[in-house]
């Protein structure tokens, strides 16, 4: 038999432990990069040339990002490497790449996609002014360039990132001016028993939110964003709430990050035609996968947060797992125990994260309250009211067709981070369950491609 074609999408801490197992097992895989360096967003690598130490950079997580990095680095000779490279369609039994301006299809056997999350939005009036980021792209800048987002920044949104990025901006120095949370306290008491299935996990989170504390910065939960105030040629100014008393407040800074935890990074299974799933729990739609990673397309594995968000410590299990049962399908020996052993991990990390869930729960009711001047769509600027006067007028509430009308997810996003939004604004219209409204279908290429592209040359 032929050495099978094995590729993984991603490095990050998915994609290093899937490629780690598969060169154990003798094989040498192509793993696939969008990023110069590898690390993944959670573990995003920092450029050759500073020097900041893994504590200052990670936080409470420098020694597990120090340990991919030097599980990666361990692997470089073995594999076949190529960053920087968008996949960008999945067809024919081939992964379309894209590096530069010369694209190429590689065929394969087995394919790992480890495609990572991206940040979940909720709209707000006023996030389309400069200085609203994501909490990744607040994240991005620390970790790349060096950099706050701002003078005085305020923190928006729900999940452990929230906290997350707003202390690694106090560690590294940066002015919080406030953490504003929608989630009420209380209700991680509630979440507790599942939040312990992970308790160093657990415990990390409560010392995130210490140190803010310690810190000086104002933490307030149970709020309602009202609106993020400024002006069109001068950005950011404030941000305007509702306390969990009802009062009106206002705090002013020059720049937002926003996020309301995470999604998975879906695209490449959708374009690889893998079965999906509502889950009710996240009130998003997933792909289909078994214990060990499959999906309902052949030769396609799936794992990491580009499937479900469960944390960097379940994307290396999950990886490792995705990569073995990949092996055992095609006869090769893989040891049994230690599958059995990843997949008791991750159910332990998915137990947590129904935990966090409960504990952050994705703000649904907003999209509701949105006035219809609030931009849904940045990319196409379209604003909830053009989305509700599309509904009325063509009776759309199917998100594609709706899509269809409106241009709502037709931008350079595609949807990644206004589609959760529209889907919930088009439940609550029409007042069905946003099951019933269905997702955004994936298209190719999943990002821009430069108009000059060509074949690779033989």
């Amino acid at each position: 038999m032929a050495e099978p074609r094995i590729i993984v999408v991603g490095a990050g801490p998915a994609g290093v432990r899937a490629a780690e197992a598969v060169v154990m097992a003798g094989l040498r895989p192509i793993v696939i990069d969008e990023a110069r360096r590898a690390g993944g967003q959670i573990y995003r690598r920092q450029p050759e040339n500073f020097t900041r130490p893994y504590e200052k950079l990670y936080g409470t997580e420098a020694g597990l990002a120090k340990a991919v990095h030097d599980s990666f680095d361990a692997l470089r000779g073995r594999i076949d490497y190529r960053p920087e490279t968008l996949a960008w369609n999945i067809a024919g039994g081939q992964l379309w790449t894209a590096q530069g301006n010369v694209q190429e299809a590689l065929p394969f056997d087995a394919l790992i996609l480890c495609t990572g999350a991206t940040d979940r939005l909720m709209p707000v009036k006023g996030w389309n002014l400069a200085g609203t980021y994501s909490l990744g792209g607040a994240q991005v800048a620390l970790k790349s360039q060096a950099v706050s987002i701002g003078h005085e920044v305020v923190f928006m949104g729900s999940g452990p990132l929230l906290y997350l990025v707003a202390s690694q901006y106090v560690e590294a120095g940066a002015k919080v001016a406030a953490v504003l949370d929608t989630s009420p306290a209380g209700a991680r008491i509630k979440a507790l028993p599942d939040l312990m299935a992970q308790p160093a996990v657990l415990w990390n989170g409560i010392r995130l939110t210490r140190a803010l504390k310690k810190a000086g910065v104002p933490v307030h939960h149970r709020i309602t964003p009202v609106e993020i105030m400024g002006e069109a040629n001068s950005g950011v100014s404030a941000v305007r709430f509702r306390d969990a008393s009802g009062v009106e407040k206002t705090i002013g800074c020059d720049a937002v990050a926003v996020g309301y935890h995470l999604r998975p990074e879906t695209q490449l299974a959708d374009l690889a035609r893998c079965e999906f799933a509502f889950d009710p729990g996240t009130r998003q739609w997933l792909p289909r996968r078994d214990e060990d990673g499959r999906a309902s397309t052949e030769g396609i594995y799936l794992a990491g947060d580009g499937v479900k968000i469960l944390g960097a410590r379940a994307a290396e299990a999950s990886g490792k797992l995705a990569a073995l049962a990949a092996l055992s399908d095609f006869g090769l020996p893989v040891d049994g125990a230690a599958m059995t052993a990843l997949r008791r991990d991750v159910a332990g990390y998915a137990r947590f994260a129904r935990g966090l869930a409960k504990a952050f729960p994705w703000p649904a009711h907003q999209a509701a309250a949105l006035p219809d001047e609030a931009i849904v769509c940045r990319c196409e600027a379209v604003s909830a009211g053009d989305l509700r006067s599309v509904m009325r007028e063509t009776g759309a509430i199917e998100a594609n067709r709706a899509k269809a009308f409106s241009r709502v997810g037709m931008g350079r996003c595609q949807g990644r981070y206004c589609g959760l939004a529209a889907t919930e604004i088009i439940a609550a219209q029409a007042k069905i369950p946003v099951e019933q409204v269905g997702r955004l279908r994936g298209q190719a290429p999943v990002k821009p491609l430069p108009i000059a592209i060509g074949e690779e040359e033989a």
